[in-house]
């Protein structure tokens, strides 16, 4: 598997659970507690993969990524600001389905930049082969 598809199935796997959350009732506070806690651990370590090793990788071989890379970066600052609040909120508290939301329309709006705008311009000037 390469890097591309990996990351790919990682955010398929979190849309799994964004929709999961969304579906939820409103009172389901256990299950959104679970569910969270499953949001936070996989973007945490999709976060580490791409910071540590594919954002790096891009800005070194393909200098044309410099730009999408590190407007990534920030965002993924933010989603780990949000994650951290998360992550002490109780799911009972009057703000903790407003702020799961906005992590998810952010989440969403870096998955839809990365897939349409970085991942082809990687996967174009780099190959299959690199990237595995």
């Amino acid at each position: 598997m390469d890097a591309i598809t990996l990351l790919k199935d990682d955010h398929n796997t979190v849309e799994q659970l964004f929709k999961r959350f969304e579906q939820s009732g409103a009172r389901a506070h256990v299950q959104k507690r679970q569910i969270v806690d499953r949001i936070i651990e996989e973007l945490s370590v999709h976060a580490a993969i791409e910071e540590q090793v594919f954002y790096p990788f891009a800005r070194k071989v393909i200098p044309d990524t410099e730009t999408i890379a590190l407007e990534s970066l920030e965002q993924h600052h933010v989603v780990k600001w949000l994650l951290s609040e998360l992550a002490d909120m109780d799911p009972s508290h009057e703000r903790f389905d407003a702020k799961v939301t906005v992590l998810i329309e952010n989440v969403r709006h870096h998955v839809e930049e990365e897939e349409s705008e970085f991942f082809p311009v990687v996967r174009a000037q780099v190959g299959r082969n690199a990237l595995v």
